[in-house]
């Protein structure tokens, strides 16, 4: 039984708000219905000393699309107060018109004002803020929080690009959506903050426009709150969001240093020494010793990682472990088999660089852990590699395949997400829901996809290697620059499914249905689509259709 939608009264003194959808008064006091003669309200979503925020839609566009209504309202009837207010209010929407323009931050649609009220109107963002996927779930894992970094810091690097402070960021203000399951920053909120601050003072005075503080205690760094917010301000709230991540508990709830007023945080968390010392100088106390921008950060995230790696071997991989198993060889030097390949000598990377900087810092010489390119084992065409379960031989031969436990769709989605799990090799995925997932870049080497559905899942990138995907349907998929080779998809259902660049080489498309699909410049050869369905629609890799008319073939 669908809801019933109402229209809604935005009279702060209505007594009775509730209106049948189609009508343009109140009928309890009289007010228009119409804000702007563009939007209906029809529902509350929260309210605040400000005003209060509503769920509309604006019915001048085809189909009616929904909208968030933030209605401001200065509590005083001193027009010296509201001319203050109209002009700080038209100068924070023309600032978030200006945010908005970036696909993670919710456009600016409209700002007005009507009966002495501002009203701002922004894209609605259908999903879940971070706060609530906390309580529902659980915690992040360091991997989780790390993406998260990842994809959060380019946006705030925008922002502040364009001179702006967002000045309140925390969980509950990042929205991952659920139309692409991207984060979204919202609640640009220095303006609802500015006009209340003027109503509560309720004089003139200038200062009184700008003597204030904005953020939520425990995210907020004591510059904020002391009323001088800087771009490394947003840095610390960050910082204290990854923490609520990462231990489910608010900042305020932690214990504090009382000397120096550093939250004592490690002993509730279990993530790395270098992601420790991330997180611990995004929080410094002193703006002096902070990260000033989300560019230092994302560089420190980047670099982390290969400080404690050295003496595993991540930048120089031993040939043989501790015992003599053989080890993984670099992944430059392994190709899409998983087979090791002769290679040239190449100059060393920025990393390597980087690492062997970092350890004549430490006195290591690092000769213990450098990969030495003449071995005998390069090249060699029966070189043993050991990925996972079971040991391949490169040849001829044909390593039995053993399958992990089967997964949940649970297991995935929450995986990909907030744990940043992107390596699904070998995986038992038969039969999952999958449908409209997004699990851009993944592995799924050798995995178990029979009959799962992944309809309109977005696999950018992603590498299926083998992998047997007999009868899954990937109706209307993203696959593109997706690598499938030697995979088995034998009447899989690809029909309008996107499979732009993809690698198709020896990939059994017996019976595959890719009536629709667009191939264009996709790896595949013309006895891979004879033995699969195609017609008039599938863009072939040369970006052309085939038309048969009778006993006629027509190329276009």
């Amino acid at each position: 039984m669908e809801k019933k939608i109402y229209s809604y009264c935005l009279n702060p003194s209505c007594t009775q708000p509730q209106n049948d959808t189609k009508a343009k008064l109140c009928s309890a006091c009289g007010s228009t219905l119409i804000l702007h003669k563009r939007f209906r309200v029809v529902k509350k979503l929260g309210k605040g000393g400000f005003g209060a925020t509503f769920v509309g839609l604006d019915i001048t566009l085809p189909g009616t699309p929904v909208c968030v209504i933030k209605q401001l309202r200065p509590m005083t009837d001193d027009q010296a107060v509201i001319q203050m207010a109209r002009q700080l209010f038209e100068r924070e929407a023309k600032t978030l018109g200006q945010v908005g323009n970036h696909p993670q931050v919710p456009r600016l649609l409209d700002y007005f004002e009507q009966d002495q009220q501002f009203y701002l109107v922004q894209e609605y963002v259908g999903g879940n803020d971070l706060q609530k996927e906390v309580k529902k779930h659980g915690p992040f894992s360091e991997e989780g929080v790390r993406q998260f970094l990842s994809e959060i810091l380019p946006v705030l690097d925008y922002i502040h690009s364009m001179k702006v402070i967002h000045r309140d960021i925390k969980p509950a203000n990042i929205i991952r959506r659920d139309q692409d399951k991207k984060l979204v920053l919202i609640d640009f909120g220095a303006v609802k903050t500015q006009v209340n601050t003027v109503a509560a003072k309720n004089t003139s005075d200038q200062t009184a426009l700008t003597q204030f503080s904005i953020g939520t205690p425990g995210f907020a760094p004591a510059e904020q709150l002391a009323m001088r917010p800087v771009y490394a301000s947003d840095i610390y709230a960050l910082g204290a969001t990854c923490l609520y991540l990462l231990t489910g508990k608010s900042p305020r709830d932690l214990e504090a240093d009382h000397t120096t007023g550093e939250l004592d945080w490690e002993k509730y968390v279990r993530i790395s020494p270098s992601f420790a010392a991330v997180l611990k100088k995004m929080m410094e106390v002193s703006v002096r010793n902070r990260y000033k921008n989300a560019g230092e950060v994302l560089k420190a995230l980047d670099v982390a990682p290969y400080e404690e790696s050295l003496q595993e071997g991540l930048i120089g991989v031993p040939l043989k472990k501790p015992g003599g198993t053989p080890a993984s060889l670099p992944n430059s030097n392994i190709n899409t088999m998983g087979y090791s390949q002769p290679t040239k000598q190449q100059p060393p990377s920025a990393t390597a660089k980087l690492a062997e900087s970092i350890r004549k810092k430490r006195g290591e010489t690092g000769a213990a852990t450098r990969f030495q390119q003449n071995d005998a084992t390069i090249g060699n065409p029966r070189t043993r590699i050991q990925t996972g379960n079971e040991t391949q031989i490169q040849g001829n031969s044909k390593p039995k395949k053993k399958y992990r436990p089967q997964l949940k769709e649970i297991d995935v989605i929450q995986g990909y997400l907030r744990d940043g799990r992107r390596d699904f090799t070998e995986c038992s995925l038969s039969n999952l829901e999958l449908k409209k997932a997004q699990l851009v870049n993944c592995d799924f080497r050798q995995a178990q996809l029979y009959k799962t559905n992944l309809q309109e899942a977005n696999l950018t990138g992603s590498n299926f290697y083998s992998a047997d995907l007999e009868k899954a349907l990937l109706r209307k998929a993203n696959l593109t620059k997706a690598h499938l080779r030697n995979s088995n998809l034998k009447e899989a259902d690809l029909r309008g499914a996107d499979l732009q660049d993809v690698n198709l080489e020896n990939a059994d498309l017996k019976g595959a249905n890719l009536c629709g699909a667009n191939l264009k410049g996709a790896k595949v050869t013309d006895k891979q689509l004879e033995e699969a369905q195609i017609n008039w629609a599938t863009k072939l890799p040369n970006g052309k259709r085939k038309l048969k008319l009778g006993s006629t073939e027509l190329v276009i």
